[in-house]
């Protein structure tokens, strides 16, 4: 199951980045994403998408009893393995849509920026919900629509000032865009793709938050200064409420 991140020419460049090297605390989120984090003490953790591990390790530090981590990377899943090999981790290479999800399996299903490589978010939803537990919750962040709609990805710059070129907002479709100098494919949701879906699902919305990046961390970055010009992620919180049948 060879994936973009399994390309050695962007894994590589991957690895420079310094969110890949500092890890959570590093990244532009962390600030947001934190203060979201339900208790995992004792609790079963789903992470999907889990990248280099950063936040499984975190999961596993704060006590929960088991994490199971899941990437269809195994560059990604070696590095993981290696940075956490002693922690109550088990890193599994599967596709977010091929893992087979166990009937009330887990009290939280995490995913940092993972969901938006998918195309169908309601099939995933309905296994989430079907693999949480009663009052479980899933947390995720995923590219905010308004970045993904964007022209290549990137700013442009006239006489009026820096500004976000959009364009097909309402047309939701795979597109091909440039990260670290490689072709990626990311798949573009409106904000309504995104969040209906689970409220379809009887899953109560607990947060939605835009991540604007912190004071802390533009002072440290002081050439992040356009990421307040336009939302680059957005993260969800939920709760399941009540169990659908969906025959999945």
């Amino acid at each position: 199951m060879k994936t973009q991140y399994d390309d050695e020419a962007f894994f590589s460049a991957y690895g420079r980045m310094e969110r890949s090297q500092g890890g959570l605390e590093a990244s532009g989120e962390w600030s947001t994403l934190k203060p979201l984090i339900p208790s995992v003490e004792g609790r079963h953790v789903l992470d999907l998408g889990c990248g280099y591990g950063w936040h499984s390790a975190f999961f596993a530090q704060k006590g929960a009893a088991s994490v199971t981590a899941v990437d269809s990377s195994g560059c990604m899943l070696a590095v993981a393995r290696e940075k956490f090999p002693d922690r109550n981790i088990d890193f599994i290479q599967e596709d977010i849509l091929g893992y087979r999800y166990p009937v009330d399996g887990f009290d939280l299903v995490f995913s940092n920026l993972a969901l938006h490589y998918i195309e169908d978010l309601d099939k995933v939803y309905a296994l989430i919900h079907r693999t949480l537990k009663r009052q479980g919750q899933l947390l995720f962040t995923i590219e905010h629509p308004v970045y993904t709609a964007g022209i290549r990805q990137e700013f442009k710059k006239d006489e009026d000032g820096l500004f976000w070129p959009v364009q097909g907002y309402f047309r939701p479709s795979v597109r091909d865009t440039s990260f670290l100098g490689c072709s990626v494919r990311k798949v573009h949701h409106t904000l309504s793709q995104i969040l209906e879906p689970l409220i379809a699902l009887s899953f109560h919305l607990d947060a939605v938050r835009e991540v604007m990046p912190d004071e802390a961390f533009l002072e440290a970055h002081p050439e992040l200064e356009s990421e307040l010009e336009r939302p680059m992620m957005l993260i969800v919180k939920a709760t399941k409420e009540n169990l659908l049948e969906k025959g999945l």
